[in-house]
């Protein structure tokens, strides 16, 4: 036996077995509050091209196919007006309807979309819209259309429109702005064909016969939608998935070990079983260097205050674990997850994607670690009377989150947006009927709809690029865009023979591009990308009422006065309102004093602003 003068040599290199005391019995703790095996969250890097192109290419017919259709109904509506002897203010309201419920359908379409992938959910819309369109060729009356086009078709629509959107966000980062442009181009390419095609559909088989012949193309997004194909992890993300992880346990190791000449610290066992190391102070508290970076830059620039969120918190061995019932939280299983899915341009333009893609990707797919209790767990979230699982849920929570009606930035583009839905959609509707009550034939009268179409093809190709340019104010940009967009609205009763209303078409088509291309751009630049889903689920609410809202109202002027003239005065002065007013966005922006919490040692929240 050793004297209590001497030590005994302790060898770093081999594991310390400390024996355990012996202590009563005690409960041990219900499985289902601590994993066995910590979820961490994957990170899947888009390939920016491979199978992208095919979904470019999916997105693209699919834009063709069902933009080319709803932009394009008013050569459908000149027939239906003759055939049921309705007035235009009452069938104005199927094409509103119809772009109404498709633009409204959107928050529904995201829960589907996350929850069975863009490829089901594209395929059902594809079958729901055609059957829509097919059973209105036995309608008798406009109420039938106002149910089987407006909403059967338009839930349709809506459901193939936001996976198109969506899939190609998850197969490009830096070449989204590029993917994206060709994509959403086949929505004007789509009227420049359609409405001619539906033209000598109609003259040849009467309405009835050209709208199921239109409901068998809308099948041929069934075949689109096939090709829409889950992004899975490939051998590159699965190395660099498992360099990430030894570099975490490494780094752990010399953090909290004393590390000597690169001589790790034993590890210790406890019954036989390794004792994992704790991680430091820091890692607990979710203090990265992103976070600490966002908060650094938000005391100089307010605009990034909302994007510092308070990490949340977690102390102990519950820090290292986390429940989730049902699927691992996954790019693959969460289609929708990703804070910037809706973003179009390229992610080239944002400071923290070019500083650490990986690091960004995982901030962007909004999973922070919680530990849920077995009640907490098994109790479902209930929202517009949908049982739903947690993500499910919190996505349809996030899009329909009314709580950025705060954000004075925010509810002065949404009163924007609302202004500029209730003229744009009056173009497509009304043009071939002012046009042929000019004395164009029925053949000038439709071509003016493809005149509208190839120059939102090309407006939205120069836009997108414009729109990328370091030395372009993207928000000055759209507002101009808007307010000559009005103009030539209000000026076009002046333009009535055929070269000067294809020109009055051609400056529609170019100005309107920016309405649809920049939205989520802009969007970005005034409120960031943490808020982008929140609002642009809110936008979609606020476009589709305004569309139900916009061409019946014209109707209903032509309908007592007798042309066109005033409803197109009004459509025109509520898109340039809808472009001024915004150029009062810079001015709330210096008066708004930023605002932030600090947590005292005394547990209170202290408000300080800055002077």
């Amino acid at each position: 036996m050793a004297g209590p003068d001497k030590e005994e040599p302790v060898n770093t290199g081999a594991p310390l077995n400390i024996p355990a005391k012996a202590s009563p019995p005690r409960e041990k703790p219900p499985p289902s509050q601590i994993d066995e095996k910590p979820v961490v969250p994957d990170t899947i890097s888009p390939p920016d091209g491979g199978w992208g192109w095919f979904v470019v290419f999916a997105s693209f017919m699919i834009h063709i196919i069902a933009d080319g259709i709803t932009y394009s109904f008013g050569v459908f509506l000149v027939e239906l007006i003759a055939k049921f002897d309705a007035d235009r203010g009452a069938a104005s309201l199927i094409p509103s309807i119809l772009v109404g419920v498709t633009l409204g359908s959107g928050p529904i379409a995201s829960y589907f979309t996350n929850r069975y992938g863009c490829r089901v959910v594209t395929i059902a819309g594809a079958i729901l819209a055609s059957a829509g369109l097919a059973l209105s060729t036995a309608a008798n009356s406009i109420v039938v259309l106002y149910f089987t086009i407006g909403i059967l078709t338009g839930l349709g629509f809506g459901l193939i429109y936001l996976p198109a959107i969506v899939s190609v966000s998850i197969y490009f980062e830096k070449k989204r702005a590029f993917a994206t442009g060709i994509a959403v181009c086949g929505s004007g390419l789509g009227t420049f064909i359609m409405a001619p095609v539906t033209k000598g559909l109609i003259s040849k088989f009467g309405w009835q016969g050209a709208m199921l012949v239109t409901s068998g193309l809308i099948l041929c997004c069934i075949l689109f939608g096939c090709l829409m194909r889950p992004l899975k992890p490939g051998k590159d993300n699965k190395e660099k998935g498992q360099k990430g992880t030894l570099d975490e346990k490494e780094s752990l190791t010399i953090t909290n070990g004393n590390c000597h000449n690169g001589v790790s610290p034993p590890e210790l066992l406890l019954n036989g079983s390794t004792i994992s190391p704790m991680k430091p102070f820091k890692q607990q508290m979710g203090m990265t260097d992103g976070y600490q970076d966002v908060a650094r830059m938000a005391m100089s620039h307010p605009a990034f205050l909302d994007q510092a969120e308070r990490p949340q918190v977690h102390f102990g061995s519950a820090a290292q674990f986390r429940v989730e019932k049902g699927n691992q939280l996954s790019p693959a299983n969460s289609v929708m997850g990703r804070k910037d899915i809706f973003y179009s341009g390229s992610l080239l333009n944002i400071p923290e994607y070019k500083k650490d893609p990986e690091l960004y990707r995982r901030s962007m797919l909004d999973c922070k670690e919680e530990v849920v209790s077995t009640s907490d767990a098994e109790n479902q979230s209930k929202i517009c009377c949908i049982k739903a699982g947690s993500k499910q849920a919190k996505i349809l929570h996030q899009m329909l989150d009314f709580s950025l009606f705060k954000d004075p930035i925010f509810m002065m583009y949404a009163a924007s947006n609302f202004l500029t839905s209730i003229g744009f959609n009056v173009p497509y509707v009304y043009t071939v009927d002012r046009a042929e009550q000019w004395g164009m034939d029925g053949d000038q009268a439709a071509f003016l709809l493809s005149v509208i179409g190839i120059a939102n093809t090309i407006a939205r190709l120069i836009l997108g690029w414009l729109s990328d340019r370091s030395w372009i104010n993207r928000l000055y940009l759209y507002n101009s865009c808007l307010i000559i967009c009005g103009i030539s609205m209000g000026l076009s009763v002046f333009c009535n023979t055929y070269h000067t209303q294809a020109v009055y078409c051609a400056i529609f088509g170019i100005t309107s591009g920016a309405y649809v291309g920049l939205t989520s751009v802009v969007l970005v630049d005034l409120l960031g990308l943490d808020k982008l889903t929140n609002a642009f689920g809110l936008l979609l609410m606020f476009q589709g009422i305004a569309s139900v809202i916009g061409p019946p109202v014209i109707g209903a002027l032509y309908d007592s006065i007798g042309n066109y003239d005033a409803g197109f005065y009004f459509s025109g002065t509520m898109i340039f309102l809808s472009g001024a007013m915004l150029f009062a966005i810079p001015l709330i922006q210096k008066r708004q004093r930023p605002s932030f919490k600090i947590t005292s040692g005394k547990g209170e929240d202290d408000l300080l602003t800055e002077t």
